[in-house]
């Protein structure tokens, strides 16, 4: 049973129907049609309930939607139903498959689900084997230096929350790592090669804390205007609560 299994059932209302989360989503895939196309056929890695699948597969994309838990994979499977272009794949990356002649044209995965690694080498070498040269691949990172998370529970004194990225953390018996974008740079580096960086939940808060801005009309219209202002400066990427980061094939 993954650790997910548990998220799954609450974790579109949770975070995919709220209006900060289809904000945040929608940068995401304004960047993916960046580099992909109909006909093409991308990996995603940790889809969770399936909907950036569904939206790319609209697209006219062939996605191979994969994940560690059976419950997201369920609510993907159902969501997808009518999308021939979507197959759904159980993948794990503490136990990363041998697949044989499956190269895609790229490699995605949204909102953390990267951050369950603490070895991003094994996973570029094996990507390399994945992805065609020239392929791009986007990750969104949980970053190191969240000013949110850090700020807010610091001036709550909830020091072990305001804390945590610093130190890791743990869900459910699972290390929780948040690599800067220098030592997934560095990791990526024998294979890949970065292309574009930018900060994702910069003005924008973490989840937990989406009711503080949403309920206040007036600070959300402000805090978006800044998030789209400043979406442009990769030095500020690693004070968001993601960063998204890309690389092409070498």
């Amino acid at each position: 049973m993954s650790a997910f299994d548990t998220l799954a059932p609450s974790y579109d209302s949770d975070f995919t129907d709220q209006p900060i989360g289809k904000i945040l989503r929608s940068t995401v895939h304004h960047r993916l049609l960046t580099h992909f196309s109909a006909g093409e056929h991308v990996l995603e890695i940790g889809c969770g309930t399936g909907e950036d699948a569904l939206f790319l597969a609209r697209q006219g994309i062939h996605v191979t939607a994969s994940d560690a838990s059976d419950a997201m994979l369920d609510i993907a499977r159902q969501k997808t139903k009518n999308q021939d272009n979507v197959h759904i794949e159980k993948l794990d990356l503490q136990q990363l498959p041998l697949w044989d002649n499956q190269q895609f044209d790229g490699v995605f995965s949204n909102f953390g689900a990267l951050n369950c690694l603490a070895d991003w080498q094994t996973l570029a070498q094996w990507l390399s084997q994945q992805v065609k040269v020239s392929g791009k691949v986007g990750f969104g990172i949980m970053a190191r230096y969240c000013a949110w998370e850090f700020l807010w529970h610091a001036g709550h004194w909830k020091w072990d929350i305001a804390l945590r990225r610093l130190r890791g953390d743990t869900f459910d018996g699972l290390t929780i790592s948040y690599p800067t974008v220098k030592r997934i740079t560095e990791d990526f580096a024998p294979y890949f090669r970065r292309v574009h960086l930018q900060p994702l939940g910069l003005f924008l808060p973490t989840s937990a804390l989406f009711d503080v801005v949403q309920k206040r009309p007036k600070l959300m219209k402000t805090l978006v205007n800044l998030e789209e202002r400043f979406d442009s400066v990769a030095p500020l990427s690693q004070f968001a609560d993601h960063y998204w980061i890309e690389f092409e094939r070498v």
